[in-house]
């Protein structure tokens, strides 16, 4: 299990406050940890032309790998509504990094909230050894 996962789960609340929401006013944070204990934060940072947006996901994963982590242990993803889970495209980005048995936490509050695997939430994920087939 995730050591200090209330605690985890509370910086990522906090860390709503980073996101850049102004069109949707919908705020998503994540947070990646890796094994070695490192927390990188993400939050969804929107564009007016709406396709340059960045998901919290996609923000947390690409702070993370910038830094020369690869070693996930989990992510944790909250947002201002209820049950949000992660958007196909980052379901897809977090399986190029994730081990498939990967924790993933969806938290409503410290109190709320369900871990899932990767491979739970993309099953039949399209991955590298696909491209190795070819």
């Amino acid at each position: 299990m995730i050591e200090n996962l209330n605690k985890l789960i509370q910086i990522a609340i906090d860390n709503k406050k980073n996101s850049y929401s102004p069109y949707s006013k919908f705020r998503v944070s994540a947070l990646v940890i890796t094994k070695s204990g490192k927390i990188y934060k993400g939050v969804n940072i929107e564009n007016a032309s709406y396709s340059a947006t960045i998901c919290a996901e996609r923000s947390a994963l690409a702070s993370c790998i910038s830094d020369g982590h690869t070693d996930i242990e989990a992510m944790i993803l909250t947002a201002d509504a209820k049950d949000t889970s992660p958007c196909g495209v980052c379901r897809q980005f977090m399986a190029e990094f994730l081990d498939p048995s990967c924790k993933i936490v969806l938290a409503n509050s410290v109190d709320d909230y369900k871990i899932y695997t990767m491979e739970e939430l993309l099953p039949l994920s399209f991955k590298k050894d696909k491209l190795e087939e070819i």
